[in-house]
């Protein structure tokens, strides 16, 4: 490590410290993961070895560039490239002075954006490959806030309509300049949220959900404020794009490719 200089830690999540930092050798500055090794000699945690894993195969200019990786017997360094934001400062920058995002800088996308405001994704600690059959997965790969009706009502199987939904509620957040659309603090409170705002599902709504493990007949019957009274700032057309994401039939919420080519994004080169 004496090839960097640490500036600043910047973030912590569940698996790693985030450090701002010099590079000693070329004065550029970089991004330095720090992954907890496991105390009990178990080696590399799995979520590094994944992120490693993906980090090397994809090449995209809306995805983190890994640099390089620093191991030794004690510690391991992901070295990323730096960017300026995360989204959640980004929307917070506007909301400090009062303003809210223009509806052409608006897009359904996280987490990173750099000075010329291109957004990147980072951290692929969770991430699984998409296949046949539907891969099982933890409910926490997720982030409550933006986890989809189905995880929380019990299903296991990944499937990119999971995704979608996210996008749904990243899309309203930006929308509300920073205000998350269901702020729920427990499994039980996110589901009551998503009810209160889109009704209880039932068989007509969503064919299957009674069939969900976690799903139960006494749940609260709301019929739901709907969408349009809780994100009243979007337009008529961002609204019919909002309205698609956050269904609650997988079968029926759009996928990310007919997303793009929804009236919204306009001549917006995706």
């Amino acid at each position: 490590m004496e090839n960097y200089v640490k500036l600043e830690r910047v973030g912590e999540g569940t698996y790693g410290v985030i450090y701002k930092a010099r590079d000693a050798n070329t004065g550029k500055i970089v991004a330095l993961k720090k992954i907890r090794l496991e105390e009990e000699d178990e080696g590399v945690p799995s979520t590094a070895i994944r992120e490693i894993s993906w980090l090397k195969e994809l090449d995209d200019d809306n995805i983190v560039r890994l640099l390089s990786i620093v191991h030794s017997d004690t510690k391991l360094y992901l070295v990323f490239e730096f960017l300026d934001l995360d989204l959640k400062r980004y929307m917070n920058a506007f909301t400090k002075q009062n303003e809210t995002l223009e509806l052409s800088t608006v897009k359904p996308q996280n987490l990173l954006i750099d000075a010329e405001g291109n957004l990147k994704l980072a951290d692929f600690g969770l991430a699984q490959t998409f296949g046949i059959p539907l891969a099982r997965y933890p409910r926490e790969a997720v982030t409550l806030w933006y986890r989809a009706p189905e995880v929380l009502l019990g299903s296991r199987h990944r499937s990119t309509a999971i995704d979608m939904w996210s996008v749904g509620c990243i899309m309203a957040e930006m929308v509300m300049s920073g205000t998350p659309l269901f702020p729920g603090d427990s499994e039980i409170d996110q589901i009551f949220k998503i009810f209160k705002i889109l009704g209880t599902p039932h068989e007509t709504t969503w064919p299957g959900v009674s069939q969900l493990p976690d799903f139960k007949p006494t749940f609260p019957q709301w019929t739901g404020t709907g969408l349009g009274e809780a994100v009243h700032e979007i337009d008529r057309v961002g609204a019919d794009l909002l309205h698609s994401f956050l269904v609650y039939d997988t079968a029926s919420r759009v996928s990310a490719k007919r997303a793009q080519k929804h009236p919204w994004f306009g001549n917006m080169e995706l």
